[in-house]
């Protein structure tokens, strides 16, 4: 008897638990994690981002915010999350070059998620504080090679693009700058702004408004081209030729995630940056939506991990 009921008990679930398999996605409130904190170049476009999703899936999407030990947090965090789709980690290049830095982190990027969607781009401004005496790209590494080890530069931490970018300046300038690392970018503009800090590389849409404003100089971007926003500023490349640092955000899942979903969830962004009124926005500030396909986007990650792998060992930055 026990048998039998325990049998017609089973028998009386499946279609509950076929119908919750069966669910669509999505069916309930999404979750963005930050890893960053809030204000930062990654937060501002993820939450427009999130916005426009919660508009056209009709289910919330919410931006939370964990941060903490280069990211390390908040992308262990969703690694440990359902793989169902409603947990996301919000990944940008600082998540790759922590594969390097880190080896003591509980998760594996590759390993232990399923890149879905890319979101934008951005470059940095090489920006000093008004009382340094350089005006451009060369000046600064003249008057790093006449001050060797007297010129400091701040980032948010070590592993940050910030933090990359300028180590990889140096390597290739073959100067000595010496890295005084805060919690975080906000922490970093307000001392360079105060004169506390020299010098720094920071996204250009976070800089932008400072640099409009006089209280820092931009001596140089690090792209590929001189940027439109920034009239009149010349690139890192054309004094090291083959020089360009960026910073890059996207959506990762968990891994097993069903393919499905991370599809889905790549089309609606897709929609979302093929929006003109969106890529204005973003040009105006200096970035740049990156729209790519799931399968691009992860190839696009495992090389990034590779190349920050080159970078940190031609550096010779030691993991953390």
């Amino acid at each position: 008897m026990i048998r039998r009921r325990t049998m017609l008990g089973a028998a009386l679930a499946l279609p509950a638990v076929a119908a919750q398999a069966q669910a669509p996605w999505p069916s309930r409130a999404i979750r963005l994690v930050v890893p960053f904190g809030v204000g930062g170049t990654a937060d501002i476009f993820t939450r427009l981002v999130g916005q426009r999703l919660q508009e056209n899936l009709g289910q919330a999407v919410v931006v939370e915010n964990r941060t903490g030990a280069a990211g390390t947090i908040g992308t262990d965090h969703v690694a440990k999350s359902p793989p169902d789709g409603y947990s996301w980690i919000v990944c940008t290049n600082t998540q790759t070059a922590n594969e390097t830095l880190m080896p003591g982190r509980s998760y594996d990027l590759l390993r232990d998620f399923a890149p879905a969607a890319s979101l934008n781009i951005m470059h940095h401004a090489v920006v000093v504080h008004p009382s340094l005496a350089v005006n451009s790209i060369a000046e600064l590494i003249a008057f790093a090679r006449a001050n060797p080890g007297r010129l400091d530069f701040g980032s948010p931490g070590i592993g940050s693009g910030h933090h990359l970018a300028a180590e990889v300046f140096k390597a290739q300038a073959g100067i000595e700058m010496q890295h005084v690392p805060f919690r975080s970018s906000d922490q970093v503009r307000t001392a360079v702004v105060a004169g506390q800090v020299p010098l720094c590389f920071d996204p250009i849409p976070s800089m932008l408004e400072t640099i409009r404003t006089g209280r820092v100089r931009c001596i140089g971007t690090t792209g590929p081209r001189p940027n439109p926003v920034l009239p009149g500023v010349g690139t890192v490349a054309q004094v090291l030729p083959g020089y360009e640092q960026s910073v890059w955000v996207g959506l990762l899942a968990p891994a097993r995630t069903p393919p499905a979903i991370l599809e889905r969830m790549q089309a609606e962004v897709g929609r979302i940056l093929a929006d003109p009124a969106i890529q204005d926005q973003q040009a105006r500030t200096g970035a740049q939506v990156m729209p790519m396909g799931v399968a691009e986007f992860a190839a696009f990650v495992r090389r990034d991990v590779e190349q920050h792998r080159e970078w940190i060992r031609a550096a010779r930055i030691e993991p953390v």
